[in-house]
């Protein structure tokens, strides 16, 4: 059987590239996905984000000792299913701000990514529950609602934001990102709203899409400087797939690198050293890797304020049931349903600090449990320097890539995380929060100094789970791929997926993502561009449209 287009990756940029390429029925479609299928419950269940950064569902990768961080080796979960990290993230729907993209088209030279161009592909993948403005839309795949199991305690955080001077805001999305309050979340009817459930489950029955699971693609065959299919290993050998028009690699900010280098695209040097041969010589793939680093305050509660509790078994198990019955509870939330944007640097372009309430600790891997209930506000530097890399450990397929994002390479960054990480230690002790929270245990009283605080970064930090870049969108010697996503020098193959973003967003990075496949399918289509974004003052008449008044 032949296929028009071979995507590699069922991620949130593949889900929407397989669903809007087969919109057309006389183009015929292949997703591979390298991980299963997301029948399991947790998948489903907002609360399920607690297991999945403890390995399931995920490559089990991790990075190269960081050399900045004391040697540091982090966790680097990536996923390995149907919906790819939209499937196991904690559900935050945040699109960054309108600077980033901005700054896209004007510093990196991608015109036709700016804010204006991008927002209109935004409110087409959505489906908002509260929100229909400039800003939102409903009626598209994309599940977007507001939480349903907020506790006490998130009120709490948001009056304690404004008293330290923080603003509430209703909607981080919307005219301004800065301040504190509630996130939006990729869920619908309660449940997760991942891009498998949102793109691919309602057409499960195209006859012109097929989606096989567990087929990890090992190279990109080319012919000459033509893309011509892909090869999959299997357990009888390998096997090899030929596109009649192009091969779309959407594997993620490490996978998508990872699969050119292996197929003999990228720098000529690295890919000798790897033992790979040289097909193509592309100096920037596997560059620009960008990614949030994360630090955080663990408090301990005064009494049972967080999901902690729910850890003992029989409050599990009627946690279990409550969901089941009512789709309320515990099991219910993100854990992550309240935070913010504010500013580590007062002269900064934008917010460049993002805070997640966690209701709870331990509630991601290798991060503590208190032994009593506690609560966890994370700080996550959103401007990083700091540029890493993605590399071949060896020319086999299946060995782990070499992860290097390169924390803290950049001065500036070590400095603004830390301010941020004391922003949010100043939030913890803010007088709204007494009620809640006993006492800071991590970092813990004892440590002040920025020395001290560097010491705890190193020793406890983790990944946002934002890295981009590694594909890089532009036209200069460190760009990978054009504005239409097109590999440089090389035809019938483009990247369409976090990969390409020149800059990491000044946010969680799910819902650019599925933006980025949304524009790229249309791009691919070779469809005119959505008209820009117009907003109400600028249009003639602004005046608000209400009803008649019925006498």
């Amino acid at each position: 059987m032949h296929f028009d287009y071979i995507i590699t990756g069922a991620g949130p940029a593949g889900c929407v590239l397989a669903n809007r390429l087969s919109e057309d029925p006389t183009v015929k479609v292949l997703l591979l996905e390298a991980g299963g299928g997301d029948r399991h419950p947790l998948f489903h269940m907002p609360a399920g984000f607690a297991k999945m950064t403890k390995g399931v569902a995920s490559w089990g990768w991790q990075t190269v000792p960081q050399k900045h961080m004391k040697g540091r080796v982090l966790r680097y979960t990536q996923a390995k299913v149907v919906g790819g990290g939209s499937s196991i993230n904690a559900q935050l729907y945040a699109r960054g701000n309108a600077a980033d993209y901005d700054l896209w088209a004007d510093e990196e030279g991608c015109t036709g990514w700016d804010y204006r161009s991008i927002l209109p592909y935004f409110k087409r993948a959505e489906d908002n529950q509260r929100f229909a403005d400039d800003y939102h839309a409903y009626g598209g795949p994309l599940g977007v609602s507001m939480p349903v199991s907020a506790l006490p305690i998130c009120d709490a955080y948001i009056r304690a934001g404004q008293e330290l001077g923080i603003p509430y805001n209703p909607d981080f999305n919307g005219r301004q990102q800065a301040g504190v309050g509630f996130y939006q979340l990729t869920q619908r009817n309660r449940r997760r709203s991942s891009a498998s459930l949102a793109y691919l489950a309602p057409i499960k029955d195209r006859k012109n899409l097929t989606v096989r699971l567990n087929a990890q693609v090992t190279r990109i065959v080319l012919e000459g400087k033509r893309a011509v299919g892909v090869e999959i290993a299997g357990k009888g050998g390998s096997e090899i797939i030929r596109a009649e028009r192009e091969v779309l690699v959407s594997s993620g900010a490490i996978g998508s690198p990872k699969l050119l280098l292996q197929s003999g695209i990228g720098p000529a040097d690295h890919l000798r050293s790897a033992g790979v041969k040289v097909l193509h010589d592309l100096p920037g793939v596997g560059g620009n890797l960008q990614d949030h680093l994360d630090l955080f305050v663990i408090a301990e509660c005064t009494g049972d304020h967080t999901y902690d509790s729910v850890a003992k078994l029989h409050r599990t198990l009627w946690a279990g049931l409550e969901y089941l019955l009512f789709r309320s509870g515990p099991v219910a939330s993100s854990l992550f349903e309240t935070g913010g944007f504010w500013y580590a640097d007062p002269d900064a372009r934008s917010p460049d600090i993002q805070f997640h309430l966690g209701l709870g600790s331990g509630i991601e891997a290798g991060v503590e449990k208190l032994k009593n209930a506690g609560v966890t506000l994370n700080s996550a530097y959103l401007h990083p320097r700091s540029r890493g890399t993605v590399r071949l450990a060896s020319a086999d397929p299946a060995a782990a890539p070499l992860i290097d994002p390169n924390y803290w390479a950049d001065p500036h960054d070590r400095k603004m995380s830390l301010e941020g990480l004391k922003i949010a230690r100043e939030i913890m002790q803010q007088a709204a929060l007494k009620p809640f929270v006993l006492a800071e245990r991590l970092p813990g009283p004892d440590i002040r100094t920025d020395e001290q605080l560097f010491d705890y970064g190193c020793a406890n930090a983790k990944t946002d789970h934002h890295p981009v870049g590694t594909c890089k969108m532009g036209t200069g010697p460190e760009a990978v791929v054009g504005l239409d996503l097109k590999v440089h020098g090389l035809e019938g193959l483009r990247v369409c997926d976090s990969s390409v973003m020149p800059r990491v967003t000044s946010s969680n990075t799910n819902a650019p993502t599925i933006m980025v496949g949304e524009k790229g399918a249309d791009i691919i289509r070779d469809l005119p561009p959505l008209p820009s974004a117009i907003f109400a003052h600028e249009r003639n008449d602004s005046r608000p449209r209400a009803r008649a008044h019925i006498r």
